[in-house]
């Protein structure tokens, strides 16, 4: 994608939209790296699944994927892979709702304020 915002002629409008351009390509390029950078620990979560429920369907193994969407496309694969794509349906089920997802990771904070009253 980055490639393709810098073979947008736009450096014959005006220089600065070039320099915009350019930005724009470099962010994009980095959202690339990222994903390049993950797949490693994608491969290596696969096989983990795999090697799990290769010999006996576990659906609970699939629990803490089935949360993003990034995770659920991981999950199908791998369900593919095993031959067991009619149960995704059911392992989907085991998907918390954001609000849940939300409530469960936010924690309370008590806040303490001390006034040390011997500054003059």
């Amino acid at each position: 994608m980055g490639i393709l915002v810098l073979l947008l002629p736009f450096y014959k409008i005006s220089i600065w939209i070039l320099i915009a351009q350019g930005i724009i390509a470099f962010c994009l390029f980095l959202s690339g790296a990222k994903l390049l950078l993950a797949w490693e620990d994608k491969k290596i979560k696969r096989n983990i699944l795999l090697s799990k429920n290769r010999d006996e369907f576990r659906p609970d193994t699939f629990e803490v994927f089935v949360q993003s969407p990034c995770g659920r496309l991981l999950v199908r694969s791998v369900l593919s892979e095993l031959d067991k794509s009619s149960e995704y349906k059911k392992i989907l089920k085991m998907k918390k709702p954001l609000w849940a997802v939300i409530k469960e990771n936010i924690k309370p904070v008590k806040t303490t304020i001390y006034i040390n009253e011997n500054i003059k």
